[in-house]
Order: structure tokens, then C-alpha cells, then sequence
């Protein structure tokens, strides 16, 4: 099923698309699996909450945010993301290093088919064991579809083998795309990691009555706005989002951009590993010697965890070629290849200088693992967030600045 209007869905044509998805369906017991507060702007929590309360009166309902690598919920986040509707106690936090279990493998040789012969390394299908539990009748996977540094395009299947999947498929998939190259894959569809999705998709979830709930959203400030909905199991439902997502989420530019500001909402991001959006989502579009300013308030840390942090600080931003000689010649890394992936997704490959403005790391810390570091109060005072608009500004002062409001949601790229 497809729900496009012309105009952001309302509450009253969510709840009914929601409803109308569960017609003749028998159900006793049900799994939500929503995004996590990370994806704030995703709608997916107001989805979620919408289906729980169709459900909850008539059967079992667990729900299980799909964390991926990802901090879980507090309880003040449950409450602003779902809106009051699921309480705290009521959220599974999955464990993506322990509470896995293998469903197979995607051979080597249909990865190196897929990867154009750049990498032939089997990858592990493992998922929360809770989605192969017999007992559930159905289980409801939900979430955006957007621009992605190692998918191409979010949501569909990546949901359930990274956002509930085991370190195989999250270190492989994302070391996988960084080999491919970030340039290749964003913004697209049939990249060499979303046809390892597609594989395992077909030959290990087959039997598992999962049902799709896919968005693609644009945002007013804090008003998420829901442009379009996709539910459903076939994979062309996620083409259809795919096209829609390309159109509403996607900025050409004439230009190449010599100054970008990029916001972090504090409330969203509280690390590099997802404040990085900002290098990844607009480095096509930033020119050669531009600079890159962040805006990260609410940035504390590196990475989600205490193990992919320490990693991050030892290793840094060194850019693609670096990080692959340190593969081959450091063995925490071999077994974090996620963080690997991400170190190169972080990096601007000596194309463009990032400075990140902050109040909860030091100088040391930034300085420490590759970017340049600047006072977040300091830098607030000439690049305000209050007062900049989504595009071109020009200050006070003549400097000529582009401004991002929202990383998450986008993808700049030169047209060229």
C-alpha cells in the first residue's frame, strides 16, 4: 500500500493507512520494531505508537526500538519520541554484540559479485533472536527511508540486519560500503550492501511475517511532516519510497559550497558517530579547501559505546586510504570493522577542513582525532542557529555561509 497526497499525511490518514494494514489478519501476539530516538524526525515514532495502540487491547504487543550499534533509550527520550503512548518498562533493548542468533550466510562469492571483486568475505545473518520467535504473528518493522552512507538509501530490510542485526552484518555491511566508497552509494539504490539486504532478505526472512512500514519525511523546525508512506513486504513498495526520498530529501547544487554550517540538535546527537552526518551527508557538495563548521552542542563523546570510542580516539579521522593500511595492520580494528567504516565516513579525505564546535569535548579531544576545534558559545555568536536559514546566508559581516539545519535529512550534492 502507498499513501501519497500532495501534502503531509495527517494523523486521522496515518491512523487509517495503520488500520487498513492490519484488515484479515489474525493476531496474537505482535513485535514492533521502530527506530530509535536517533531518527527523531522519522515519524516512526508516532507510527509506532499508532500501532500499538491498535494492538494492545487484543493481543501480546513487545516493542523493540532497533537500536543498531546505538545507545538505548532514556526514559525522558521514550517519552517525547512516542509521545506518552509506550511506556519505558514496556522497551526491549537489543543487544546487537549478544542477543543474536544466526540465520545463515551471504557467500563470499555473491559478495564479491556485488562489490564489483573489491571485497569476497562471507557476512553472517544474524538478527535478534526475538524476530525468528515462532510465536510472534506479526512483526512490524518501521522506518524512514533517506539518503545513507552505507546503504544508499535507508529502511526496508536494513531495519531488521542492522538495526536489529549482530556484528557480522554490522561490521561487515559497513566496512562493505566503505570499500565501494560513500560517493558511489549515496542517494541510490542497488548498492553492493543493499543487495547483501536483498540476499539475505530473500533467503532467510522469507518465513517471518514481517510487515514494512516505510516513511519518507521532511521537517518545519520540530514538525516532522510525513510526505509520503510505503507498507507492505514487496520490494518495490521500498523502490516507490526510494524515488520519493530522492526527490524530497536530495539538494543539487549549481556550486561547489566554500563555507557550510551544520547544526546537531542537542537532544538527537550526543556523539561523532551520528553528529558525523554533517561531514558525510554534505561532502559532495563542499569544495576543494572549503571548511565544514559543526555545530555540537550536545556532542560528548565518539562513539555509542565504550569499546567504538576508545577506538575512535586512538585511531582518529585519517582519512580512506589510512584507515584501510590500518586494517590490514591492526587487529582491533579487523574486529571492529564498523568502526573502520566509520572512521573513513568521517573523514574528509584532506578535501575540506572540519571544525567542530563544541562544549562537552576539550580541544585535546577534538584536536585528538583529526578535526579542528573551535568554542561552541564562541562560535554561536557568529553562527547562530536562532537566526540562520536552511541555505545561503550572508552575515553581518559579508561572509557567505551555507547553513543545515538538520543533516539527518538530507543529502547535498554539486550537480556536476
Amino acid at each position: 500500500m502507498i499513501f501519497q497526497t500532495g501534502k503531509p499525511l495527517s494523523d486521522a490518514e496515518l491512523i487509517d493507512a495503520a488500520r487498513r494494514s492490519l484488515e484479515n489478519k489474525t493476531i496474537k501476539k505482535a513485535l514492533l520494531l521502530p527506530p530509535d530516538y536517533t531518527r527523531m524526525y522519522s515519524g516512526g515514532g508516532r507510527l509506532c505508537a499508532i500501532y500499538y495502540e491498535l494492538l494492545k487491547d487484543g493481543c501480546e504487543v513487545d516493542v523493540m526500538p532497533a537500536l543498531g550499534t546505538h545507545d538505548p533509550m532514556t526514559r525522558e527520550e521514550c517519552e517525547a519520541f512516542f509521545g506518552g503512548a509506550i511506556s519505558f518498562e514496556k522497551l526491549i533493548a537489543h543487544n546487537w554484540r549478544s542477543d543474536v542468533i544466526k540465520l545463515g550466510v551471504v557467500p563470499g562469492e555473491f559478495v564479491s559479485e556485488a562489490s564489483e571483486r573489491l571485497s569476497d568475505t562471507p557476512i553472517d545473518v544474524e538478527v535478534n533472536r526475538r524476530i525468528a520467535d515462532k510465536s510472534y504473528d506479526l512483526i512490524v518493522s518501521i522506518g524512514q527511508v533517506v539518503p545513507h552512507e552505507v546503504a544508499g538509501m535507508a529502511n526496508y530490510s536494513k531495519n531488521i540486519f542492522v538495526g536489529c542485526g549482530g556484528s557480522s552484518m554490522i561490521n561487515g555491511s559497513h566496512m562493505l560500503g566503505a570499500f565501494y566508497g560513500m560517493e558511489k552509494v549515496m542517494g541510490r539504490d542497488f548498492s553492493p550492501v543493499r543487495k547483501v539486504f536483498d540476499y539475505a532478505e530473500e533467503h532467510f526472512l522469507k518465513d517471518i511475517p514481517i510487515l514494512y512500514v516505510m516513511t519518507v519525511t521532511t521537517n518545519r523546525g520540530d514538525d516532522v511532516e510525513i510526505q509520503g508512506l510505503y507498507i507492505g513486504r514487496e520490494r518495490p513498495l521500498f523502490e516507490s519510497a526510494v524515488a520519493e526520498s530522492q526527490n524530497k530529501n536530495i539538494t543539487f547544487l549549481d556550486a561547489p559550497l566554500e563555507k557550510v554550517v551544520v547544526n546537531l540538535d542537542e537532544r538527537e546527537f550526543k556523539s561523532t558517530w551520528l553528529g558525523n552526518k554533517a561531514v558525510y551527508r554534505t561532502r559532495m557538495a563542499m569544495a576543494e579547501g572549503g571548511e565544514l563548521v559543526v555545530l555540537a552542542k550536545g556532542v560528548k563523546k565518539f562513539g555509542e559505546d565504550a569499546e567504538n570510542d576508545k577506538l575512535i580516539r586512538k585511531y582518529g579521522y585519517t582519512g580512506r586510504e589510512n584507515v584501510l593500511k590500518l586494517v590490514k595492520e591492526s587487529a582491533d580494528l579487523r574486529e571492529n570493522l564498523s568502526v573502520a567504516a566509520h572512521l573513513i565516513h568521517g573523514s574528509s579525505d584532506g578535501k575540506f577542513k572540519v571544525t567542530y564546535a563544541t562544549e562537552l569535548l576539550t580541544k585535546k579531544d577534538i584536536e585528538g582525532v583529526g578535526y579542528e576545534y573551535s568554542d561552541y558559545n564562541e562560535t554561536v555568536k557568529k553562527y547562530d542557529p536562532d537566526i540562520l536559514t536552511d541555505g545561503y546566508n550572508i552575515l553581518p559581516g559579508g561572509e557567505r555561509v551555507y547553513y543545515i539545519s538538520n543533516p539527518a535529512l538530507g543529502l547535498w550534492k554539486c550537480k556536476n
